[in-house]
Parts: C-alpha cells; structure tokens; sequence
C-alpha cells in the first residue's frame, strides 16, 4: 500500500517493502527520503532518495524531517506527512 500526500509544491509519498518504511519527499527535481526498519523500533535513516546511501540517523522524526526539508531546499512545515507515516521515529 503506498499513501502519497501534497502540499507547498512537496509530493510525500509512504509505503514499506519487506525490510523498511520509507516516507519520500519530491520537489522540484530534488528527493530526500526517510526511512526506518520495518518493526519500526530503529532510528530514521535519511538519504537522498530511496535507495540512496544513508547521510545521517536520527532518534526523533522531527530531526528526520528537518534533514530532509534541508536536502529538498525546503522549510520542514512544508513538508506533508502522509497518515501511515505519522508514527516513524523512536
């Protein structure tokens, strides 16, 4: 199942494969993604795209999404978050 949600001219897009969580930012050209593993204890990986190398780890989701608002040249409240994806972090 994938949730794709848009606002602010940022496209989120929530789905999860048989390892991960994955939460992918688009805008204008650029992507970040975040991701965790798929019992969603672990820390958030945010990458420059989905299956781009892991930049840095976070504990909080907060931190998560300001990583990636910064990789898409954004203000982290401009990112939407798709509901599946809401309870990600630790």
């Amino acid at each position: 199942m994938t949730e794709t949600a848009t606002a602010n001219g940022v496209t989120a897009r929530y789905y999860e494969t048989d390892t991960e969580r994955v939460l992918e930012f688009e805008r204008d050209g650029r992507t970040a993604a975040v991701a965790q593993n798929s019992e969603g204890y672990a820390m958030l990986k945010v990458r420059p795209s989905a299956d781009g190398d892991e930049l840095e780890r976070y504990y909080g989701f907060d931190m998560a999404i300001d990583h990636a608002a910064e990789l898409l040249g954004a203000s982290p409240n401009d990112l939407p978050v798709p509901d599946g994806a809401s309870d990600m972090g630790m």
